[in-house]
C-alpha cells in the first residue's frame, strides 16, 4: 500500500480496469495544475505503469465536462491515427482507462476526480525548443493533431473553462487584482502592470476577428507549449501529444499562438534575465512550414492571415494571467520559489515585445509559405 499526500494509492488505481498487481506509487512532479502519480504494476512478472491523476477542481470547475472531452478526443483520435497504422498505437495517442463500471473517471468520498491513463514509455520532453527543426516538428504534430479533429464538429465538445482567452475579461481582472492588491504585490509589480495597460488594444485582436465572422470555431488544444509533446528517446521524432484538459471549441490561433511562444523563444518560461528572451525568426520560420504543411488542407484564407499576430496576442493573455496570479497570491499556477509567477510574466511582456518588432517579417514568412 501507497499513501502520499494523504491518498491510497493501491486503492485508488484498483477503481480502474487494471489487470495487474499494484507494486508502487510516486508523485510526478512535472505540470502546473494537476496532482500527477506514477503507478507501477506488475502482470506476469511484467511492469506496467500508469499515470493516476487527480483533476484539480479549483482550475477545473466541472471535471466531469474535462473527462467527456478527454473521452470524445481519445476515442476520436485512435480511431484516426488506427486507420493510418494501427503500429504502436498506445505510444501515439493518450489511452484513458475506464474504472470498473466503464466511466471516464472515478468520485471518491471527498469528490475529488481521478483518472487513469495508460504511461507512455520512451519518450522525453522539454520546456525549450533546441533547434529550428524541432520547432518544425512540433508545429507539425499541432498541426496534424488540428486536421484529425477538423472533421469532428465543436458542438461534439464542451468549454471546459469559459471565456479561457477572451483577453478583455483578463484585462478586467487585472485591474480588479491591482486595486484589490490582496497580496501587497501591486508596488512590486507596476512596471509589468504599466505594459499590460500600453498593450490592451492587443488582447482582443482575436475575438474581434471572430466577433467579425472572419475565424471559425474549430476544436483546438488550447496549451501547445512544446512541454506536452512527447518525443522518442531514440528517434527523437513526436509520438504524442498529451494534456488534453483544454480541448475544446477554440480558434486555431490559440493553438498556433502558444506554439509561437513556446517554441521560439531560447529562455525558459521563468526566466530572470530578459536579456536572453527572443523570438527567434528562424525558430518561427521552420514552425510555420511545419504547421501549414499539415494544416493549410483545411484552413481558410482570413485563418491563414491572423496567424503572424496569434503569437504576441496569446502571450500577452497568458502574461496577464500569470500577473493576476502574482498579485493574488499564487491560488492558480503552481510555484516553487517566491516572485515565480512575476518572473513568468516578464518573461511574456518581453517576449510580445520581440514579437511586436518582427511582425511584418512574421507576416512575410506566411505569405512566403502559399
Amino acid at each position: 500500500m501507497a499513501v502520499i499526500n494523504g491518498f491510497n494509492l493501491e486503492k485508488l488505481i484498483s477503481q480502474f480496469q487494471i489487470v495487474a498487481e499494484f507494486e508502487e506509487g510516486h508523485v510526478w512532479t512535472k505540470g502546473h495544475i494537476n496532482d500527477t502519480y506514477i503507478i507501477t504494476c506488475r502482470q506476469g512478472g511484467t511492469p506496467i505503469r500508469y499515470i493516476l491523476q487527480r483533476v484539480n477542481h479549483h482550475v477545473f470547475q466541472y471535471p466531469e465536462l474535462v473527462m467527456h472531452n478527454v473521452k470524445v478526443i481519445t476515442e476520436h483520435l485512435r480511431k484516426k491515427i488506427g486507420a493510418e497504422d494501427k503500429f504502436d498505437l498506445t505510444r501515439r495517442t493518450m489511452t484513458l482507462v475506464p474504472t470498473r463500471g466503464g466511466a471516464p473517471y472515478y468520485r471518491d468520498r471527498d469528490a475529488n476526480c481521478w483518472r487513469a491513463y495508460v504511461f507512455i514509455e520512451r519518450v522525453t520532453s522539454t520546456h525549450v525548443a533546441m533547434l529550428p527543426a524541432q520547432a518544425g516538428q512540433v508545429g507539425r504534430a499541432f498541426g496534424l493533431f488540428q486536421k484529425r479533429l477538423a472533421d469532428l464538429s465543436p458542438e461534439k465538445v464542451q468549454e471546459t473553462i469559459p471565456e479561457f482567452h477572451n483577453g478583455m475579461l483578463r484585462f478586467e481582472a487585472l485591474e480588479n487584482a491591482v486595486v484589490a492588491d490582496s497580496a501587497g504585490r501591486v508596488a512590486g509589480a507596476q512596471a509589468a502592470i504599466d505594459f499590460c495597460r500600453q498593450q490592451r488594444g492587443t488582447v482582443s485582436l482575436l475575438l474581434d476577428a471572430l466577433k467579425r465572422g472572419e475565424l471559425p470555431l474549430r476544436i483546438t488544444h488550447n496549451d501547445t507549449k512544446i512541454d506536452n509533446v512527447l518525443f522518442d528517446t531514440e528517434s527523437g521524432q513526436v509520438v504524442c501529444i498529451v494534456d488534453l484538459d483544454t480541448v475544446m471549441p477554440g480558434l486555431v490561433h490559440y493553438d498556433f499562438g502558444d506554439m509561437v511562444r513556446t517554441l521560439t523563444s531560447p529562455a525558459s518560461e521563468d526566466e530572470r534575465d530578459l536579456t536572453k528572451v527572443r523570438m527567434r525568426l528562424e525558430y518561427f520560420e521552420e514552425l510555420a512550414k511545419g504547421y501549414l504543411d499539415e494544416a493549410s488542407e483545411f484552413l481558410t484564407q482570413s485563418e491563414r492571415d491572423h496567424l503572424a499576430i496569434s503569437g504576441k496576442v496569446i502571450t500577452l493573455i497568458l502574461g496577464i494571467r500569470f500577473l493576476i496570479d502574482h498579485l493574488e497570491g499564487d491560488n492558480y499556477f503552481r510555484v516553487h520559489r517566491e516572485g515565480q509567477n512575476l518572473d513568468r510574466a516578464r518573461v511574456q511582456f518581453k517576449l510580445v515585445e520581440s514579437m511586436i518588432e518582427q511582425e511584418e517579417a512574421m507576416k512575410s514568412v506566411i505569405a512566403a509559405l502559399g
